[in-house]
């Protein structure tokens, strides 16, 4: 995590607290010439342009007594959208019973991404049931070989 992120995650927990929100994540970007410091916040009863407007507004005024970040930067707050990432363990837990899709950083059984229901995780390992063809398969995934993670929306 840059010092910029760490910053900025001080600077919202407050306020996330204060608003019942969660904190997915936050990038900061040079996309061309310009840079982005992008703030995804999320809830159990999700979030709307209203939330955003308030963690923009009061995240903004936090920045700008602070000034951490030298140059100019274009600050956006939204919601992580349906195919979430899942960063943390308690992302993972909330998961269970969902689709997700899980890219590992090496084969296991010739694949590096499985798509399907997250059955269990406990810490350790992630159970899956995928889909193939026809039939359904258990795959056990070990948490240390995810690189990333997110939920999944699946079309029938």
């Amino acid at each position: 995590m840059s010092k910029v992120t760490e910053v900025v995650e001080a600077l919202a927990e407050p306020i996330f607290q204060e608003l019942g929100l969660e904190l997915v994540e936050i990038q900061y970007v040079k996309e061309g010439k310009n840079w982005f410091l992008r703030v995804y916040i999320d809830s159990d009863n999700g979030v709307d342009i209203e939330d955003c407007g308030i963690v923009s507004e009061r995240l903004s005024e936090k920045l700008d007594e602070i000034d951490p970040i030298p140059h100019n930067y274009f600050l956006e707050v939204s919601s992580p959208g349906a195919e979430r990432p899942l960063k943390k363990d308690k992302d993972f837990e909330k998961a269970i019973g969902k689709n997700v899709f899980i890219k590992t950083y090496e084969p296991l059984d010739g694949e590096k991404g499985f798509e399907g229901k997250l059955l269990e995780f406990d810490g350790q390992t992630l159970k899956i049931e995928v889909k193939i063809k026809t039939r359904r398969k258990v795959i056990e995934i070990p948490y240390e070989k995810v690189a990333n993670a997110r939920l999944a929306v699946i079309f029938s």
